[in-house]
């Protein structure tokens, strides 16, 4: 089998959750004796996952470009897998017209729409969000997005709150869907796990690129963390988080505990170091790659219900779920200072790794799923009519935006 990966950009595992994803897919194939290759119409970062180590060949591609014809013609790949909706988008229809029996799906990372609506409410209201309006769930980027899903042959959901809104709000089959959060590949985990009286300070970590992250940041600075210094005089918060802008370090203040770290060479490293890990989401999707980092190195966290949503079903959360800012700030407080109530939260947390991130079996079954759709491809495609009738106005709006901005491009001769 040779699978091909088309990325918004090339993976960077120390950088993000989408990164981390997308590394997982990758050691994925490669455990089924499947040849990977990843494609990307960006150019590789300095912070990229050497691909190469893992004997992962990799492609520039440019959007709105034929010449992404002949490769993909050449390349001939049996699965095609996106990142993004964005990517489908771009490059599904090319696939599908060149490589008409390659299975097509859909990496989501989280549903955009879901984000993207929460964000517009929060906006509003500077709390909480888990029920967004149906009149900001319902727009532009779900359209592009639920079309995607419906195009694709298999969509792969991160969360399972995501896998019942798409069901139960957008009626998407549920034969397109399929739920695997995280892989997470225990053996990296620390084997030794640090005890509470080994530990000390408060922690957050995320691209700071990341909206929710910021302003996850921004919640922390302006009502949360000079309320926990009120209690904890001597304790200090870390910030850690790829691509700091200038707007992020300035918030940088030692003299109120407060320190925007920046960069981590290691995530589980500085997640285990700290006592209790910080996750403050006003709006967000998919489930967080901070603290699913903090359940693997044991490591109670205290977050909101956006945060822990997708993350550990009805198991009792690692630590503490709440979405009110002084609730947030006692929670803390009082975690920080119990051993007992901390250790318990971590195995708590070990609990939910194990029944929850059960990496074996959402391996065999994403596996699984994606050869039984393979081998009956066509029969699939035929129960999806929706799907069909997406791609055929597709083809008719989204091709020839892509063949007229390319030949708009072409060189006058």
């Amino acid at each position: 089998m040779r699978t091909l990966i088309i990325a918004s950009v090339f993976p960077e595992s120390q950088s993000s959750g989408a990164g981390t994803r997308i590394m997982e897919w990758i050691h994925l194939f490669l455990q089924q004796g499947w040849q990977v290759d990843v494609a990307c119409p960006a150019a590789q970062g300095q912070y990229g996952d050497d691909l190469s180590k893992l004997g992962v060949k990799t492609h520039e591609i440019r959007i709105n470009c034929h010449d992404f014809d002949d490769f993909i013609r050449k390349l001939d790949p049996n699965i095609v897998l996106f990142d993004r909706f964005t990517m489908e988008e771009q490059f599904g229809w090319r696939v599908e017209t060149q490589c008409p029996a390659a299975l097509r799906v859909l990496e989501t990372i989280d549903l955009h729409c879901l984000r993207q609506a929460r964000h517009q409410q929060s906006k509003q209201t500077h709390r909480v969000v888990r029920e967004p309006k149906l009149s900001d769930l319902y727009g532009d980027i779900a359209k592009r997005e639920i079309a995607a899903i419906w195009r694709s042959d298999l969509s792969v959901m991160i969360s399972n709150v995501e896998m019942d809104i798409l069901q139960d709000t957008f009626h998407i089959m549920p034969e397109l869907l399929h739920h695997c959060p995280f892989m997470l590949n225990h053996h990296h985990a620390p084997k030794q796990i640090a005890n509470f009286d080994e530990r000390q300070h408060f922690m957050t970590i995320g691209s700071f690129r990341h909206a929710p992250n910021w302003d996850a940041v921004l919640w922390l600075k302006q009502e949360i963390w000079g309320l926990i210094r009120q209690h904890l005089p001597k304790a200090e918060l870390h910030i850690y988080g790829s691509y700091a802008p200038p707007k992020a370090t300035a918030l940088h203040a030692p003299k109120d505990g407060f320190y925007i770290k920046g960069r981590a060479a290691s995530a589980l490293e500085v997640t285990q170091q700290a006592r209790v890990c910080l996750a403050p989401l006003r709006f967000g999707a998919g489930i967080k790659t901070k603290l699913a980092d903090a359940l693997q190195v044991g490591t109670p966290s205290i977050t909101t219900s956006v945060g822990a949503e997708g993350m550990h079903g009805d198991l009792p959360w690692a630590g503490h779920i709440v979405d009110e800012p002084e609730a947030f700030v006692q929670a803390a407080v009082d975690l920080y200072q119990d051993a007992t109530a901390w250790q318990q939260a971590q195995q708590q947390g070990f609990d939910i790794l194990r029944h929850w991130f059960n990496v074996e079996e959402h391996q065999a079954q994403l596996i699984q799923h994606i050869l039984t759709i393979y081998n009956k491809l066509e029969t699939h495609r035929l129960h999806n009519f929706t799907g069909s009738m997406l791609r055929h106005h597709h083809h008719r709006s989204t091709e020839f935006m892509s063949r007229w901005i390319e030949a708009k491009n072409r060189p006058v001769s």
